[in-house]
């Protein structure tokens, strides 16, 4: 599989904490990923759709590992499951523990710098995208 043929999907900033989720992806640990809706509208990208195949990259911007996509969830924040946070593959074992540490890298300056709003906060009716995904190929 040839990862330089596909676009490119990001997890979090470069820095340890996208080292930790790329780790994850490649041990397959973590298959499920969360964004924002207004994320993708701001940077003017189409909602991903079961199908999709991206390259995963590293803090380094390397192609790692290639990715599908097998569904896609539209839903309010407070909707996500036990399950989506579980297949975050970050440790959760609850909803509360996932949203906590969700709510910190949306209300991080990173975040509110990359979408345009020192003062973004989220709440029980932001738009989020639950994605699921599987590994396909690792470089």
């Amino acid at each position: 599989m040839d990862l330089n043929a596909l676009p490119v999907m990001e997890f979090a900033f470069p820095g340890p904490l996208r080292d930790q989720l790329v780790a994850a992806i490649l041990s397959g640990e973590k298959t499920s990923t969360t964004g924002l809706v207004l994320d993708y509208e701001l940077a003017g990208d189409p909602l991903p759709r079961p199908g999709d195949r991206t390259a995963v990259v590293d803090s380094d911007g390397r192609r790692v590992a290639a990715i599908e996509t097998t569904e896609v969830r539209i839903l309010r924040l407070a909707d996500v499951d036990l399950q989506h946070a579980v297949d975050e593959g970050e440790g959760f074992t609850s909803v509360a523990d996932w949203r906590t540490g969700h709510e910190s890298f949306w209300h991080s300056a990173e975040m509110r710098a990359e979408l345009g709003d020192p003062e973004f906060t989220v709440d029980d009716d932001t738009m989020v995208v639950a994605q699921n995904f599987r590994l396909l190929h690792t470089a």
